[in-house]
């Protein structure tokens, strides 16, 4: 294992949920964390707690301009970034039919361009010093998909791809990158943080069914616990490019994964056939 002590932290979306958690994680600890926010009075009870430990920051992260400035902000202040958490993020409900497309680029902004920005902003300083570890804040949502939440599957997989290429990219630099892709957990994702298309009524009967699937799918986990796990990862020495949180998503990806290879092998005469 690596050093564990003094790392510095950039959270985005620390309000609540996972960013909440994962901050309040680290500053007990004894690490440092620029944790942003779009309302800072959110993070007062952790600056009364743990002091200089902590740099709140204002930032919207859909503004690409102050995502560069908040980075260089925190780098600044604590001097370098070791662990750089794209957390911030939203869901969006309704059917693909039902989406409008100021909703569906609104998805993009916060949950793919946001991350992109961060990242772009934190890659000059993790690259100077020869360290760092990115993490990336996905879902089960970002390597299979479900019925009314198409915009947010959308997004979850275009910040998969964009990892993965980037993973291979700064490895040379010694950087890290890990998806991180939880399942169901008890945080304000499907509440007032969501946010929701204009019903159409040809789709009533779906969305009653796609409710009852929901609530089969998994029992939801509690985010405080998660932390432990987060922590395990930014300490390994070789930490993975994926790691799920919560035990539905490993069953839910050997479905999905199985039927995806069941289905290309039963149409590869096809694929043949194309090459020509």
């Amino acid at each position: 294992m690596t050093d564990t002590s003094g790392k510095t932290w950039f959270i985005t979306g620390a309000s609540r949920g996972f960013g909440r958690e994962w901050s309040t994680a680290a500053l007990e600890r004894g690490d440092r964390v620029a944790a942003t926010a779009r309302d800072t009075s959110t993070l007062d009870d952790l600056v009364a707690t743990y002091g200089d430990a902590i740099l709140p920051i204002e930032l919207d992260v859909t503004d690409h301009d102050a995502d560069f400035a908040a980075v260089a902000r925190a780098h600044e202040h604590f001097g370098r970034l070791d662990v750089v958490v794209n957390n911030a993020g939203y869901g969006h409900f309704g059917f693909v039919e039902e989406l409008t497309e100021a909703e569906f680029r609104a998805q993009l902004e916060t949950n793919v361009f946001g991350a992109m920005w961060v990242t772009q902003a934190a890659l000059p300083f993790l690259r100077e010093q020869g360290s760092g570890h990115i993490l990336q804040v996905s879902s089960i949502g970002g390597i299979s998909a479900f019925p009314l939440v198409g915009a947010y599957h959308a997004s979850k997989w275009a910040l998969e791809g964009f990892s993965q290429a980037l993973a291979q990219e700064v490895a040379g630099f010694g950087i890290k990158v890990t998806l991180i892709e939880p399942g169901g957990f008890s945080t304000d994702w499907g509440g007032s943080s969501a946010s929701r298309s204009a019903e159409l009524p040809a789709y009533a009967a779906l969305r009653e069914q796609v409710a009852e699937q929901r609530k089969s799918r998994w029992t939801p986990g509690d985010p405080t616990a998660s932390s432990a796990a987060v922590l395990r990862i930014v300490d390994a020495d070789e930490p993975p490019l994926r790691a799920f949180l919560g035990e539905a998503p490993l069953t839910i990806a050997k479905a999905d994964y199985a039927s995806r290879l069941e289905s290309w092998e039963k149409w590869q005469d096809v694929a043949v056939l194309a090459q020509g």
